[in-house]
């Protein structure tokens, strides 16, 4: 039998451009943690903002942001996720990290760069997806504006099985004017999945102008909130059910009926 588990989901407001003050802020906010949980969710870029000074705010793999996470991860025995600028080799990434106690990790790569913000002037874009395992649990980590692409987030058919993941995971800097989209589609990818679905945004106003409102949430497979963080700074717990899940899964198997297709 397979163990349930558990996600932390911390929304909040960031200092632009201040990597050790969101780490200092966001390690506060961890250790008020008030039970044990598997996995950790910051918001994308959580150490500096979604800023687009790339190649000033960009860290080397295994640096101060990496050794940061994966202190928090040895210390709360939870895998740590969230995305921050990374520099590898030439190239820069918006790169989602999920880091383990032992310090391994496993990492993804935006694939659908925000070009109306300039995101694709100095970033490069992911070229594969990644499936995280925890507990036995599998993960399908994305970013922000990769929500608006569904193909990208669909659960692929394989030949031995219906299902590729039980959770699809979002962090984001989700803007205030199209925050109506965010809730609709972390809902639709829930649904058409058959998975839960976890959406982590950040709130606040950053150095550009642009209003941040949060609505982070946790959504179970039929779309139903489980966890909504609304407007404030918080943090929530969610307990996700393997047995309710499959037990869904097995009495209604529309995967069964999907299309097969592959990802380029």
């Amino acid at each position: 039998m397979m163990n349930d588990l558990k996600t932390t989901v911390i929304q909040s407001d960031l200092y632009w451009e201040q990597p050790d003050a969101n780490l200092a802020m966001f390690e506060e906010k961890i250790w008020k943690i008030d039970q044990p949980t598997d996995v950790i969710v910051l918001p994308e870029m959580f150490s500096t903002g979604f800023t687009m000074n790339v190649k000033n705010m960009a860290e080397p793999m295994h640096s101060r942001t990496y050794r940061w996470m994966a202190q928090m991860a040895r210390q709360t025995k939870a895998v740590v996720m969230g995305s921050y600028i990374v520099q590898d080799g030439a190239a820069y990434y918006n790169r989602f990290m999920a880091v383990r106690p032992d310090g391994s990790y496993e990492k993804y790569d935006k694939r659908h760069l925000f070009g109306l913000a300039g995101e694709d002037k100095d970033l490069s874009p992911g070229t594969g997806r990644s499936i995280i395992e925890v507990k036995g649990w599998k993960i399908l980590p994305l970013i922000c504006y990769d929500l608006r692409f569904p193909v990208w987030s669909r659960s692929v058919r394989m030949d031995q099985q219906l299902y590729e993941y039980e959770v699809v995971m979002y962090v984001a800097s989700w803007p205030k004017p199209r925050i109506h989209s965010w809730d609709t589609l972390l809902k639709a990818r829930a649904v058409e999945n058959i998975a839960y679905s976890i959406g982590v945004n950040r709130i606040g106003q950053d150095a550009n102008g642009y209003e941040y409102v949060g609505h982070s949430a946790v959504y179970d497979f039929l779309g139903q909130p489980l966890t909504e963080l609304h407007e404030e700074a918080g943090m929530a717990t969610t307990t996700l059910s393997w047995d309710m899940l499959q037990t869904f899964r097995d009495r209604f198997p529309f995967q069964a009926d999907a299309d097969r297709f592959s990802l380029d």
